[in-house]
Order: C-alpha cells, then structure tokens, then sequence
C-alpha cells in the first residue's frame, strides 16, 4: 500500500493528471502515530483512509475510535465501525467545504464519501464537525478529534464540556 495513492485523495469526480499523493507521504504517518492533523480536514481524510482500509488493517479501526472525542469513545461499538468498512467498497472522496474556525476551537468539513452499491455509484454526504481539546499530557499540545453527533450524550446543557473546555456544554460542543 506504501506506494499507491492515498484513498483520501481519490475522487471519482475529477479528471487530474496530477501525480496523486502516495499513502505514505498522506495518511500513513497519522495512522502510525507518528504525526497528528494539523486541521480538522487533514483529521478527516486520515479518518476516510483507515475507514477504506481497515479490510486490509483491522488495527486502522483503533485509529477511528482514538480520533473521535475521547469522552465519546468508550461508547463507540469497533465491531460495527469494522464491519461497515469492511461491507462498504469505498470509491473515492470529495471534500466539498472545509470551515477552519467556528469559534475558538471548532471546524466543520462537508464531505461526500462515494461508494459502490448494487444501484451504481452512491454517495455518504456529511457534515461533520471537530474540536480541538488541549492535551494536558504533552505539554499544552492541541489535538483534533471528531465529534460524533451518532453518540448519545447524556449532558445536560448547564454540565461542563466533554471536551474539556472547561465551558459548559451549551455554549462550546452542544452548539454543534
């Protein structure tokens, strides 16, 4: 897989003679831990790539789940994260708007993940939105995680953030 092109910039949609960027000058290095999304697009791609080839890496669904707002992880199901990458023959990506900043530390980025079904050529439309929480591990590092609106919370608007904000929910990730 190191030398063909990264799944996130595959695009059923466009017609480049460009030289397509490899996997592993794309997402490889994100997916091995040796370099973090810089923006909630980069987070995105990295994530549409392990979703394509967990078939071939199941250990890419970890990716998935570790790049997902840490208090929403231990409520993601693996099992079916697997399971629908695996049942999904992924056909390319299209990223249709990438907003880098709502507010202070919110992004959104809509996205059209193409994928091949008895029908044709379907497509998964999606916006999605990210946060980026400071780690107080790494000495202040920021870090992206996506926010997975598919995982039932149980705040209430008043509670702190689960992003850890420090504000409450209402006014930082429940606007989202």
């Amino acid at each position: 897989m190191n030398s063909t092109a990264c799944p996130c910039r595959v695009s059923p949609n466009t017609d480049s003679s460009a030289a397509p960027m490899t996997y592993k000058a794309c997402c490889q290095p994100f997916h091995e831990g040796e370099r973090c999304a810089n923006n909630a697009e980069t987070l995105m791609r990295s994530r549409y790539s392990a979703f394509v080839l967990t078939p071939t890496d199941i250990e890419l669904a970890d990716y998935i789940v570790a790049t997902t707002l840490p208090a929403q992880q231990r409520l993601l199901d693996k099992s079916a994260i697997e399971a629908w990458a695996k049942d999904t023959d992924w056909a390319g990506l299209e990223v249709v708007k990438h907003t880098p900043k709502l507010g202070r530390r919110h992004a959104q980025v809509e996205f059209k993940a193409y994928f091949n079904s008895e029908a044709g050529l379907a497509v998964h439309h999606e916006l999605s939105t990210f946060v980026k929480v400071q780690d107080a591990s790494k000495d202040g590092q920021t870090k992206w995680y996506f926010i997975d609106p598919n995982v039932a919370t149980t705040m209430s608007q008043k509670q702190p953030c689960l992003c850890g904000s420090g504000e409450r929910f209402k006014r930082c990730c429940g606007r989202f």
